[in-house]
């Protein structure tokens, strides 16, 4: 049964602090300040955590739930805190795949409304208050915290944790974090610490340079790579790890193909954990978690199945860093059978929505639409987008996700395929509702 103060707790939570997934830049507030003025409001309880920290463009939270579900298949009581949600508020702040209850968020606000209203930090910062609170208090054995935004400037960056991770670079979010690589590099370089194991998922030489700077002046490298005193490891470059997953945690229940690379991440991040942190970690627990990840962590959106008939799949993937692998994957689905792909595809405005519909395949019928948020490019505008790009194409364009998906499937026949994505909140919308009945 719901709390009766809930739904009132998180508007007022929506109302008085601004959100990133709402109103977009206007929500962000560089700086560690307000922060600390917070954790110290609360007894600093992110100095009790032992913490696993993960940034990057994309795969930070695909990343995050492998090794929380891995933890979990350990037996440790595990927090996990990760943005944005895709249905629920809660989903942000989990412990052992568990979301938060009702009525600690509103014991939460309750306990600390005043002082909120006095500092008023961002809903970003308030989440992850409200996340290390309960951390701290549930005494979980430790935590996954996906960083939000950046990283050097990031609120979660108030931690020391036993270990640091960064998946990738990719070109997002430059109001903020720079215009190229290096430069968005350099802020997320930012979560390494003192003497603190680091572990980088796919470099490039332009972003390894920044990564082996930051790491000498955190004294990882030590003498070099190559040496047992370094402290920092490049995933993509540990072959012989990948043939190590390959042996010890063969199957994963994340299936999209770019899920490869977060695997690897997560695997050497893992091997990190026991054998220099010190956790006990078996590969039979590894083995579970990335076998039953999705079932531990409750994570959704990722390639994910939603109705065999048509199949339909949906992701979470919103710019080109990530749409290359789903358009990657989409083109194989059409190549590999004479069935037609139907794409229903909505964004918010500030990506780098060019660059994404250059990424998609033409052989697909579009049916282009807007996620509910301020933030939605409207249909007509992406489709208009689309066609100036596509000129040779056909495409239908929705005010609403629903309207878009039963045209789609009025369109197609059993055995085509469905896609929707562009949006972590076009999918959350789809996530919350049921598909439309099929009739072929």
């Amino acid at each position: 049964m719901s709390h009766p103060l809930y739904q009132q707790t998180i508007e007022y939570l929506y109302a008085s602090q601004p959100a990133f997934h709402l109103v977009g830049a206007t929500a962000y507030k560089p700086g560690l300040d307000n922060t600390y003025r917070l954790m110290a409001h609360l007894g600093n309880p992110h100095t009790l955590l032992p913490a696993v920290h993960i940034a990057g463009t994309n795969g930070k939270g695909s990343t995050s739930h492998l090794i929380a579900a891995a933890l979990q298949a350990q037996g440790y009581r595990v927090g996990l805190f990760t943005s944005p949600h895709l249905v629920d508020f809660r989903e942000r702040i989990r412990i052992s795949g568990e979301m938060i209850p009702e009525e600690e968020v509103v014991r939460f606000v309750a306990a600390n409304r005043a002082f909120l209203d006095e500092i008023r930090p961002s809903f970003f910062e308030t989440t992850m208050a409200l996340a290390f609170w309960y951390f701290a208090e549930q005494k979980v054995d430790i935590a996954v915290i996906e960083v939000g935004l950046g990283g050097r400037l990031d609120s979660t960056n108030i931690l020391t944790p036993l270990l640091s991770v960064i998946t990738n670079i990719g070109i997002d979010h430059t109001e903020f974090l720079g215009n190229t690589l290096a430069e968005i590099a350099a802020e997320k370089a930012g979560i390494i610490k003192q003497h603190t194991p680091c572990v980088i998922g796919e470099t490039h030489p332009e972003t390894q340079a920044v990564f082996l700077n930051r790491a000498r002046e955190c004294d990882i490298l030590g003498d070099g790579l190559e040496t047992t005193n370094c402290r920092l490891w490049f995933a993509d470059q540990c072959g012989f790890m990948r043939k190590r997953r390959l042996k010890e945690a063969p199957n994963c229940q994340l299936k999209g193909i770019y899920q490869d690379k977060n695997q690897q991440t997560a695997f050497v991040a893992l091997q990190v954990l026991r054998n220099i942190c010190g956790v006990d970690i078996s590969r039979e627990a590894i083995a579970t978690g990335f076998a039953q990840v999705c079932t531990l962590t409750g994570l959704r959106g990722r390639w994910e199945v939603l109705s065999q008939q048509p199949l339909t799949i949906c992701d979470t993937g919103h710019n080109s860093h990530g749409i290359q692998y789903v358009a990657n994957q989409l083109s194989h689905l059409i190549t590999s059978s004479p069935n037609t792909l139907h794409i229903i595809l909505g964004m918010v405005a500030d990506k780098d929505i060019d660059d994404v519909l250059r990424l998609l395949p033409e052989q697909a019928n579009y049916y282009f639409t807007q996620p509910a948020t301020p933030r939605a490019m409207l249909a007509t505008d992406l489709q208009a987008r689309w066609q100036r790009i596509h000129p040779n194409t056909h495409s239908l364009a929705f005010t609403t996700v629903n309207e878009a998906i039963k045209t789609a499937y009025a369109n197609a026949h059993a055995d085509d395929v469905v896609f929707i994505g562009g949006s972590n909140y076009l999918v959350g919308e789809v996530l919350r509702t049921p598909l439309p009945a099929f009739h072929n």
